[in-house]
């Protein structure tokens, strides 16, 4: 099987999976806070744009040498709490509960151990496509 039947048949089994999954477009913020460095690869060489979203992956080609169709940040509630777990900034203390957290008008994720759960938001006005 030549590279090309390889790549279409690539692109029409992630079509196929998007199809199922009900695949959408990610917010904003979810990719364009993600560093290049983290970039998790989630297409194939020479996705198109189109191809990337509609496997609810965020595209960037303007870095060369890193995946330009990338996994997004994890959704959250609010798009002012999502960020990469480097960039959060305590906003609580030890075993504060999300009422607390929300009462001090910052952001709560209990998902992950041994960061900070309540941590401050960030501004959305840097979030686009």
């Amino acid at each position: 099987m030549g590279a090309r039947c390889t790549r279409l048949l690539a692109a029409l089994l992630l079509l196929g999976l998007c199809a199922l999954g009900g695949a959408q477009k990610p917010d904003p913020c979810q990719c364009s806070r993600v560093s290049a460095k983290n970039r998790l690869n989630c297409g194939f060489p020479g996705i198109s744009s189109d191809q990337c979203f509609s496997a609810s992956c965020c595209f960037d080609s303007s870095i060369p040498g890193v995946p330009w169709c990338f996994k997004p940040l994890p959704k959250q509630e609010l798009e002012e709490c999502v960020m990469e777990v480097s960039a959060r900034k305590n906003c609580g203390y030890p075993g504060i509960n999300p009422e607390e957290c929300a009462s001090r008008k910052c952001c709560f994720s209990n998902t992950i151990p041994e960061v900070p759960w309540c941590f401050f938001p960030l501004s959305v006005q840097d979030c686009h496509y």
